[in-house]
């Protein structure tokens, strides 16, 4: 696996990679990585014959007060898995490459809408940040195909849409979560956790699974999240918030009948965990 740092022999090596003909495929990510990046890796590695993974943690999208300065930079332990994972190229740039002019005034990319609400009520400007790091890697990279994972589900749609917006010629592959035995979304920010934490932390998924269940079998809407929201309090996890939408991420009409989405973002101390699930609604939806 190669490793570059800088702009102009990334771009030299993926010429030489585009004059030969190959499909290349981008793996963004911001590092520290588990199950749930890797599989991404072997999911790219399946779409394309070259696969590119970036590792740079983006100062555009923490706000104030998040962890930034604190997040994992693991590049020694990253560049070996992604090695084993048949990764050709690691692209690892500083800040300072990436944004020479500095971040003030910095020219940035924003997708109205379906970046608002949910993640994007909770931390503005966040997703800002990621369609501008996203759009850079995109310019610089030019991939055929690029792999996201679906825990981040509203980071995908934001995506998807930058993408039909802006004309990029570039698939977007969604890659279906990765989690632990007891269901827990694989994040780098479970780390963070402690002993006790981490037990209390997988209810939410096992509360989502649970209303999306009722769902699927008719349960009023109302009343499934209300109860949804009750037994995320009786775990003792502080709610974000916990909604259906439309998998666009528009709101759902009342008596909407097919797919949607459950999604809900909780707090454990200062920890802030997110997951999400598919539904099937049966029949007429109750507002």
């Amino acid at each position: 696996m190669h490793t570059l740092h800088a702009v102009a022999p990334l771009r030299e090596w993926l010429a030489g990679e585009r004059r030969g003909g190959q499909r290349i495929a981008l793996v963004p990510t911001m590092g520290n990585l588990h199950a749930g990046h890797l599989a991404l890796v072997d999911r790219a590695r399946e779409l394309a014959d070259v696969v590119v993974a970036t590792l740079f943690v983006n100062p555009l999208q923490f706000g104030p007060g998040e962890d930034f300065a604190r997040y994992p930079r693991t590049l020694a332990a990253d560049s070996e898995q992604l090695a084993r994972h048949g990764c050709d190229l690691l692209f690892a740039p500083s800040v300072e490459t990436l944004y020479p002019q500095g971040l003030e005034g910095l020219t940035q990319v924003r997708v109205p809408g379906v970046s608002e609400g949910l993640c994007g009520g909770s931390r503005p400007g966040h997703f800002d940040g990621v369609a501008t790091v996203v759009s850079l890697l995109f310019h610089l990279i030019q991939p055929d195909v690029a792999c996201f994972g679906e825990k981040d589900f509203q980071q995908l749609a934001v995506i998807r849409k930058l993408v039909a917006d802006l004309h990029f010629p570039i698939q977007v592959e969604g890659v279906a979560t990765a989690r632990a035995d007891d269901g827990l979304a694989l994040s780098s920010r479970n780390g963070y956790l402690s002993a006790e934490e981490r037990q209390r932390a997988s209810a939410l998924y096992r509360t989502l699974h649970e209303c999306a269940a009722a769902l699927n079998q008719g349960a009023a809407v109302d009343i499934s999240l209300d109860r949804a929201r009750q037994a995320l309090a009786d775990a003792d996890l502080q709610l974000d918030y916990l909604e259906l939408r439309d998998p666009s991420l528009a709101p759902l009409t009342p008596g909407a009948a097919g797919p949607a989405r459950l999604l809900g973002a909780v707090y454990l101390g200062p920890t802030r965990l997110i997951d999400n699930i598919a539904v099937t609604l049966p029949g007429p939806a109750h507002a």
